[in-house]
């Protein structure tokens, strides 16, 4: 599963202030997705208020593994990661920033575990829906009362420039399985993105869902009681409400198929007649064959030589490789080639 879309305001320094308009960006998304011959929109705009909620009914779902998966995981290693995330010298402060934080369930593992440490850093959790770190911030506020907590509201593009142009030791966290949603050739974009501003002391630690058991994994992105069918079908609720569309979801099905060739999860929705969409906020429609289909969602699943051979060609290198007793989830720190 995803996360990365919208910009509403975001300030991680007094002079680092983020200004985008969410609709006009969705706007020229659909206009460009919907006029390919294979029609795609990207799951970075499942993400809205009601998309967060439903995905939080998927992560508690019996068939959706990788999130338990990673929360023990992440039980079982936290002081060893703790140690890895944060500055040899313990008085040194850092930034321990995370990129798609939702409601940070998995990462008050390890900020426990560093306030426990008596770790001088500040927490800044980067998340495109408002709701998920109002949230959050609450939470915070009652578990953790001392967290220093900067809240970023912004998509991930954003939050890496914000990053890079904050001073001092950063560790960034991308937990779950979302380095997944990309295409191979967005994954190294985004890779070398997160490579370029690293100085030889940040570090990051990555989630990857590793291969598996093929029918493990399609049933984790099909479950029975039909949440990812409606965390899918939400999408086209969002268009019909922010973009005035008349998507009728009596025409259209939720489908999702595992190759575990080459490891790719991928989820459609489906016309399931001929039928013409319009888009009155745009003075536009869309024609539909039956049986055509919008390609919603990549969820690549990895090999441990796959995840090596792609941090090397981002620039970086494998610093420890954290897994779970059975080998189903993996949490990589990162660093610098060089450094």
């Amino acid at each position: 599963m995803p996360h990365h879309p919208t910009v509403q305001a975001a300030e991680l320094a007094p002079s680092s202030t983020i200004v985008a308009d969410p609709n006009l960006l969705l706007q020229a998304h659909v206009r460009q997705g919907l006029a390919r011959p294979f029609k795609a929109l990207s799951s970075m705009y499942f993400y809205d208020d009601e998309g967060s909620r439903l995905f939080q009914q998927i992560m508690a779902l019996p068939e959706y593994y990788p999130t338990r998966t990673e929360f023990a995981l992440l039980s079982r290693h936290r002081a060893a990661i703790a140690r890895a995330l944060r500055p040899q010298n313990p008085a040194e402060p850092f930034f321990l920033l995370e990129l798609g934080a939702g409601d940070g369930l998995k990462t008050k593992i390890l900020l426990r575990e560093l306030l426990e440490e008596g770790a001088d850093f500040t927490y800044v959790p980067v998340d495109i829906s408002a709701a998920a770190l109002e949230g959050l911030g609450a939470s915070l506020q009652a578990e953790l009362p001392t967290l220093r907590v900067e809240p970023v509201v912004a998509d991930y593009a954003d939050a890496l420039g914000l990053m890079a142009a904050r001073p001092g030791r950063k560790a960034v966290l991308f937990l779950g399985s979302n380095i997944g949603n990309f295409s191979p050739e967005e994954r190294q974009q985004f890779l070398q993105r997160l490579a370029r501003p690293l100085t030889a002391d940040d570090r990051l630690l990555i989630g990857f869902d590793l291969q598996k058991d093929p029918r493990l994994i399609r049933a984790a992105y099909d479950d029975s009681q039909g949440v990812t069918a409606a965390f899918n079908y939400n999408l086209l609720h969002r268009l019909n409400r922010e973009m005035e569309a008349d998507f009728d979801l009596d025409y259209w099905q939720h489908y999702t198929d595992y190759n575990p060739l080459t490891g790719a999860v991928r989820s459609f929705l489906a016309s399931t007649r001929a039928q013409t969409v319009h888009f009155a906020a745009l003075d536009w429609s869309v024609d539909f064959r039956a049986w055509e289909m919008i390609h919603t969602e990549n969820s690549y699943k990895f090999t441990r030589p796959g995840i090596e051979a792609a941090a090397q060609e981002a620039g970086l290198q494998v610093a420890e490789f954290f897994t779970d007793e059975q080998d189903y989830f993996a949490d990589v720190l990162l660093r610098r080639q060089d450094a």
